[in-house]
């Protein structure tokens, strides 16, 4: 995520539009009783959570997602969402009952393993007691059927109280969830230590388009029934394919209409781009602009870090806003980032590293989220040193002068702690610039040859899967044959300004 700013001005706690929201009878099936209360003990309710001190209610214990499937219909005359989700999971423990997480919208009916299962909703939890209770091991399937206007999250002092998550704007929806608003448009095991591969079907009314992660597998053009409308209309539908495991805040769908330049990179690597229309009254050079930054951030990645872990790279690039305000974020959703708005080259850059730190490599715990952001940023620094600008050894020197000890009345900065921030400071500039000073002062401390191995090893090892800080640190020391303990210490668990490296 490029970093939201706290200059942004909070948006009231309450959604921009208010509609009427499509009813739905919110009602548990009458099914003769649970065959998992007759047979042995041993089948046991899932969590409620997967133990996330930030966010204890994301996420979801008792089970394994191995894949999403979500055939949507968004309207956006009247910003319903209707849709069918059906996730394929493996059962971890004997299972009685399992939560999914959904906050907000209309449940209509719940299957497991194509038999009616009884529901229930306490706050964001979607509460599934199957017939018969699930073997541990055993893959199972739960169908969904839900909709109603999904609400965007305003006011969150996580976000410095930019809007996130389901944004309506005027020709259809942007959509970035980090960090809990996947939930908001599609019941989901919502936290990153859980990936799971994706695909989507989403209709919307013929002349818009709609963009997800992954790669494009076709279009269909006829006739389609959206609730809010008496009769059926022209619509399209497109589907897309996410065939790595992805991470739920990562999820995007993106609606409305677009200029799109499809191609490759000089390294080989697809290229999706999409760029609304009026973003080009400004810029009209705005679908090469990025098009051709996405790839070349993409290939020199891929030289610096890593093979590129996904089937493309990309962008989607909307002229998004809120209540009439330009958003003020980026997002590295899967396989192509999104942006609010023309950004400059040094975000294209950040949002791609995300790629490999944040997407390939998820967070095992949102305490981890400097493995995503510091990472991201020195990215940053180093792609602005190529392209002629001040040293990455400048810029975190720059950054460290730049920030007085003890903190300004207001605006924490050294008290946040880098490796564990809290909620509410989890996206503070330490986790960005101060973490990226750690990463440089590293590399100047065991050299580049042994920073950069490790910055390999640490995504080959968890491509694809997730990552903790002491794994991390674990790895430096054993790459760099250093003792480390202490610089550790002072870079990511301190919450005083550390004293500058000499050099």
């Amino acid at each position: 995520m490029a970093q939201r700013h706290p200059r942004f001005h909070p948006f009231r706690a309450t959604p921009g539009r208010t509609l009427p929201i499509a009813v739905a009878a919110l009602c548990v099936v009458a099914l003769a009783p649970s065959a998992s209360a007759a047979t042995h003990h041993r089948y046991t309710p899932g969590s409620e959570g997967v133990g996330d001190a930030y966010f204890p209610l994301e996420g979801n214990g008792g089970y394994d997602a191995q894949n999403y499937s979500l055939d949507l219909t968004y309207d956006p005359e009247y910003d319903q969402l209707d849709g069918v989700v059906t996730m394929t999971a493996r059962a971890t423990q004997d299972l009685s009952s399992f939560d999914l997480d959904l906050s907000g919208m209309d449940v209509q009916r719940v299957k497991v393993d194509k038999h009616k299962a009884d529901y229930k909703r306490r706050g964001q939890e979607l509460v599934i007691t199957p017939r018969k209770g699930l073997r541990k091991g055993k893959t199972f399937t739960a169908v969904i059927t839900y909709g109603g206007v999904p609400q965007t999250i305003v006011g969150s002092p996580i976000v410095f109280g930019s809007p996130y998550g389901f944004l309506h704007t005027p020709d259809g929806a942007f959509v970035g969830d980090e960090p809990n608003g996947a939930s908001t448009w599609f019941p989901v095991n919502d936290h990153p230590s859980d990936k799971a591969t994706y695909d989507f079907k989403i209709t919307v009314p013929k002349g818009l388009t709609a963009v997800a992660n992954g790669l494009p597998d076709g279009q269909r053009n006829g006739n389609a029934a959206f609730s809010r409308r008496s009769a059926a209309t022209a619509a399209s539908t497109f589907t897309w394919r996410e065939r790595y495991p992805m991470a739920s805040y990562l999820a995007t769908i993106d609606i409305g209409k677009w200029d799109v330049k499809q191609g490759k990179s000089p390294g080989g690597v697809n290229n999706y781009t999409a760029v609304d229309p009026v973003l080009l009254q400004n810029q009209p050079d705005a679908v090469n602009f990025f098009f051709d930054t996405t790839s070349e951030a993409t290939d020199l990645w891929s030289k610096l870090f890593g093979k590129y872990a996904f089937e493309t790279t990309g962008a989607i690039a909307d002229d998004a806003r809120f209540n009439g305000q330009p958003l003020g974020f980026s997002l590295e959703t899967q396989s192509k980032p999104v942006y609010s708005a023309v950004r400059d080259t040094e975000t294209i850059a950040h949002e791609l590293a995300h790629q490999w730190f944040g997407d390939a490599v998820s967070p095992e715990r949102w305490k981890d989220v400097w493995l995503n952001e510091s990472f991201a940023t020195f990215a940053e620094w180093y792609w602005a040193e190529k392209q002629g600008g001040r040293t990455v050894h400048d810029t975190a020197r720059a950054y460290y002068n730049a920030r007085p000890f003890p903190d300004r009345a207001g605006h924490p900065y050294w008290s946040v702690v880098t490796a564990d921030p809290q909620r509410d400071t989890m996206f503070n500039d330490r986790v960005y610039s101060g973490g990226g000073m750690a990463l440089e002062f590293l590399r100047e401390k065991i050299g580049d040859d042994a920073f950069f191995t490790t910055l390999r090893t640490w995504y080959a090892q968890h491509k694809y899967g997730n990552g903790n800080t002491a794994q991390f640190t674990a790895l430096a020391q054993k790459v760099s044959g250093q003792d480390l303990t202490q610089f550790f210490k002072d870079w990511l668990y301190s919450p005083i300004k550390p004293e500058l490296p000499q050099g």
